[in-house]
């Protein structure tokens, strides 16, 4: 049956309601109820859907709030393709979030079938931490990415809060993963990644890197 996280995820209703009102909420409480995880966010999505001809891979997409304002600011021969595995965040992805310039497909992502050195840019948002066994996804990002390419993960961190003793256990069991301070940074070192930028926000990590050939 999967776990807690993964039965949400696949629910019908739950991937209705995410966009809109459950995601905001989630995503301020990465920084503990503060501004800054927010505020990091919306600096980030003005920065994905800059004017461009990149070609974008949006990991575990959900409902493709991030592929649609990517896809926003493409121009030329710019596209983004969003991929989950979830069929309920696919469904109203394309029910909600269709537009020009983005396509959807359902996909497991530790098995990406794109060839190698194919996007621009991969990005992987407020999802790493629901995927079983997550770092191998790391390394997908890394090989489907060209050289230089720009790689985007937010995801969890051990903080104040998951450093109380029992509180990453129940997470675990829900099927929510705390990543320790240097394990998805560590793994993309490991792949080759390059000049690699960590911003800590309470519970919640931004982690930017380039993939190698970066100048």
């Amino acid at each position: 049956m999967g776990s807690f996280a993964a039965r949400m995820m696949s629910n019908p209703l739950f991937s209705r309601v995410y966009e809109h009102a459950w995601r905001p909420v989630f995503t301020r409480g990465f920084s503990l109820g503060g501004p800054e995880t927010a505020d990091y966010d919306a600096a980030l999505r003005a920065f994905l859907r800059r004017p461009g001809e990149r070609i974008v891979l949006d990991i575990a997409c959900g409902p493709g709030n991030y592929t649609r304002d990517i896809a926003a600011g493409l121009t030329g021969d710019g596209r983004v393709v969003g991929i989950d595995y979830s069929p309920s965040m696919l469904h109203t992805a394309v029910a909600t979030n269709s537009i020009t310039r983005a396509s959807y497909l359902r996909v497991d992502a530790h098995a990406i079938p794109f060839a190698d050195n194919t996007f621009d840019e991969v990005i992987c948002l407020a999802a790493l931490y629901l995927i079983p066994d997550p770092l191998p996804v790391l390394d997908e990002m890394l090989r489907v990415a060209r050289p230089g390419a720009l790689l985007v993960v937010f995801t969890s961190v051990a903080g104040p809060v998951s450093t109380i003793p029992g509180v990453t256990t129940l997470a675990t069991i829900g099927g929510y993963r705390v990543f320790k301070h240097d394990e998805i940074t560590g793994a993309l070192r490991r792949g080759g990644a390059e000049h690699i930028e960590q911003s800590v926000i309470g519970e919640g990590q931004y982690v930017l890197a380039w993939a190698p050939g970066a100048h």
